[in-house]
């Protein structure tokens, strides 16, 4: 089952059919380590909405509310060797080789809701940055007892010209007004994710494409619960969490985002995450 965050409530999709939940307690609802079979308890007391796709095409809200979106890096090969040339000349590209082998993970806070925008919302490049690119993750929705109760689509939107200048600057690289995408729903799943799902960016620019990747959730390094493990050692998350995993479409250096270009993001079973450049 899929849930949808939308302006009136929340929609759940199940078997190609939509049900409305009129509650604008987001955090509440998404927060249970029971969340799939609260999901069948709720549809079971509801009648099917005709409107469902209209809602979620006019009314989409990213599927957050106060959930911290953390994110995880150099958790894929080709992400290790695009820090390692981008941090090359300052002199930090050893570290993001002894992160991709060491055993703890690299972990940073990304956003909170109101620097995150919608599927069909506006991301920022920002304006003392020469060199950006939007990085697509599979995101794990967590409880606040850190179980992962379901997934969805992140666009982390990077700054390599300025994390390349010293890597000391990731903050600053990272986070920032429109700095995250989310959506479009969370797939609500109790099982991890099969290796063999696939994740595809195209990057439109004038309606043509002018970057297209691919690679699937099998080559990530990391596994999702060790990552999870780590983040909440020393931190609480009391409406849960969100955590992006890491990237394995790298755009190369001759490659960076003007305003007006167009990302798309699929990640297989889950869906579309479509954001424009402001």
């Amino acid at each position: 089952m899929k849930i949808y965050r939308v302006k009136r409530g929340i929609v759940i999709e199940s078997k190609e059919s939509f049900f409305l939940v009129e509650t604008q307690d987001w955090d509440r609802f998404i927060n249970d380590d029971h969340l799939a079979a609260k999901l069948e308890q709720t549809i079971a007391s509801l009648s099917p909405v005709t409107n469902g796709d209209e809602l979620i095409a006019n009314e989409l809200l990213a599927p957050i509310q106060n959930q911290e979106v953390w994110a995880s890096g150099v958790t894929y090969i080709n992400s290790k060797l695009g820090r390692q040339e981008e941090a090359k000349d300052s002199g930090g590209g050893d570290f993001y080789a002894r992160v991709y082998e060491a055993d703890r993970p690299e972990l940073f806070f990304k956003a909170t809701a109101h620097r995150t925008v919608a599927s069909g919302g506006r991301v920022r490049i920002r304006k003392d940055s020469t060199w950006d690119v939007p990085e697509p993750e599979l995101t794990l929705v967590i409880t606040s007892s850190g179980k992962i109760v379901g997934y969805t689509i992140g666009n982390d939107m990077s700054s390599r010209s300025i994390e390349g200048e010293n890597p000391l600057y990731l903050p600053q690289a990272k986070t920032f007004d429109g700095c995250a995408g989310l959506g479009p729903c969370i797939l609500v799943a109790e099982n991890e994710l099969a290796g063999s799902i696939k994740i595809t960016m195209d990057i439109y620019r004038n309606d043509l494409v002018v970057f297209s990747g691919a690679t699937t959730l099998g080559k990530m390094k990391r596994d999702p619960g060790d990552l999870v493990s780590f983040l909440y050692r020393e931190c609480s998350f009391p409406h849960g969490s969100l955590l992006m995993t890491g990237t394995g479409i790298v755009p190369t250096s001759e490659f960076t985002l003007n305003s007006g270009d167009r990302i798309d993001i699929s990640i297989e079973t889950i869906g579309r995450l479509i954001n424009i450049v402001a």
